[in-house]
């Protein structure tokens, strides 16, 4: 059975978040999508970088605004596999994304947890594609980090 394009975008987002995993980083990647074309991959380096801005979302905006020579990301599509944090769907907001779908929710930081709009008023939502998937990564890594 063919996979649906968005379910392609987000295994292209999980792939992104196994390197994280690999790298000991939170496992949480993410790709920006351009007439169905991935213009940018990005996982977290929140740990390689020292940097606590250094999430998927924000690298991945930073590399496709850069591919597009622009700050707005015009019909684009970003896929993550956990629900943005405010800090990210506050820049998904700036950015101007037409779109977001994410994979897992995150009920202690994610951005739904907030009252208030952080997105842009335009930017639709989708939420739970492989919701499976994404929160089974995220838990294999903190328990491996448990067991330790």
């Amino acid at each position: 059975m063919v996979r649906s394009l968005k379910e392609q975008f987000m295994k292209a987002a999980l792939a992104e978040a196994e390197k994280a995993f690999g790298k000991q980083e939170v496992p949480v990647g993410a790709v920006v999508v351009y007439k169905d074309m991935i213009i940018a991959r990005a996982h977290n380096l929140t740990e390689t970088l020292r940097d606590p801005t250094a999430h998927a979302e924000m690298q991945a905006i930073t590399a496709a605004t850069s591919y597009l020579v622009g700050k707005y990301l015009n019909d684009c599509t970003i896929y993550v596999t956990l629900e943005p944090c405010a800090m990210c769907a506050g820049a998904i907001g700036w950015s101007q994304a037409t779109a977001l779908v994410y994979g897992a929710p995150d009920e202690k930081k994610g951005f739904t947890t907030i009252n208030g709009a952080l997105l842009h008023p335009k930017t639709t939502i989708e939420s739970g594609l492989l919701e499976a998937e994404c929160k089974e990564l995220l838990v294999r890594f903190f328990r491996s980090k448990r067991n330790r």
